[in-house]
């Protein structure tokens, strides 16, 4: 469950002002005291600036992925970039020492990039026109002059099959696409977390089948069908309370102890494009905050974090930059 990117960018000596004596800043605190249980409208890093030291438990959200939803077609890679790595620095006094900070986040980036080469493929099975590159070669030879337009009239094909044929070039998309860059995350999230004060501590893999089972994601290439995202889990520095009881024996035989969740996605995206599973949500925390401690999702979306927490009888805190999601976080079967 993902929300729109925090809008705008904040300096470093905003993101992390602070009000004497432990106090906060800005619109949510009152009196010294900050009212958690709720959802803010806001920005991420303006919102997280305003929030009392050692307040938060688990953190836990799931942030824009980078892969061309309507609410982040606004950021480039490096707009992406500094997002994630700013409001993982806003948690580096929130959250308690001994706490948790859990990303749930797709495992690789996709995205144009024209500084690297185009991918070169032969497609042998499923070519949508017969002539071959020999017969290509053969017509250039004999008519060195022409051009690709002359060369598809003579063949009786397109000017692009001349083309796939001369550069083997097969981009979703046709010749003038930029070719797409794979990225892992984890290793950029493990080193802003580690600027931010949090170690790595633990990862789960969620694999999301068998909603993929009848999927047409399928392409004309060895890539792999996505059906698995990371939650990666940074501990801060200090005491963490280790409770057993936490999950039945059974539960910890099942899952609490098990690196891979097979959790089914949600079936319909109907209240935003990109909810995770209530069960992913239980899980985390669970696992990863106390009986009444403080479990706050910067990127709320649809309110899944938050109204999970509540069911689990945790105090909770959402922040999104979108109104409309703020509301409907607020609302969710509360």
């Amino acid at each position: 469950m993902v929300t729109g990117g925090a809008g705008g960018r904040e300096s470093r000596g905003r993101m992390l002002r602070r009000a004497p004596h432990g106090g906060t800043t800005g619109p949510s605190a009152a009196n010294g005291q900050h009212a958690f249980d709720r959802i803010l409208a806001g920005d991420a890093r303006t919102r997280l600036a305003q929030l009392p030291d050692a307040c938060i438990d688990l953190s836990f959200w799931s942030p824009p992925y980078h892969v061309g939803k309507s609410y982040e077609r606004h950021l480039s890679f490096d707009d992406w970039r500094e997002l994630l790595r700013s409001v993982i620095h806003c948690h580096s006094g929130i959250v308690k020492p001994g706490g948790f900070l859990a990303i749930n986040i797709g495992d690789i980036l996709c995205f144009p990039d024209a500084s690297i080469p185009k991918f070169q493929a032969d497609n042998v099975r499923r070519k949508t026109s017969s002539v071959t590159r020999e017969q290509v070669l053969a017509a250039r030879k004999a008519h060195p002059r022409a051009k690709r337009q002359e060369l598809a009239a003579l063949l009786g094909c397109s000017e692009q099959t001349i083309h796939r044929r001369l550069e083997h070039n097969n981009v979703r998309g046709g010749k003038q696409s930029m070719a797409t860059k794979v990225l892992l995350t984890g290793c950029l999230v493990a080193e802003w977390a580690e600027e931010a004060g949090f170690y790595l501590y633990d990862q789960r893999i969620w694999h999301k089948d068998p909603c993929w089972a009848n999927s047409r994601w399928h392409s004309n290439s060895y890539r792999a069908v996505d059906e698995f995202e990371h939650i990666y889990v940074f501990w801060r520095p200090g005491i963490t309370q280790y409770d057993r009881h936490r999950l039945t024996p059974s539960e910890w035989a099942q899952w609490g102890s098990r690196g891979v969740w097979r959790i089914r996605s949600v079936s319909r995206n109907d209240r935003h494009e990109a909810e995770f599973p209530e069960e992913l949500a239980g899980r985390v925390i669970r696992l990863f905050s106390p009986p009444g401690g403080l479990v706050l999702d910067p990127f709320v979306g649809a309110g899944t974090t938050t109204k999970v927490a509540k069911l689990l009888g945790r105090r909770w805190l959402g922040i999104d930059i979108d109104t409309e999601y703020a509301q409907m976080a607020q609302n969710a079967d509360r």
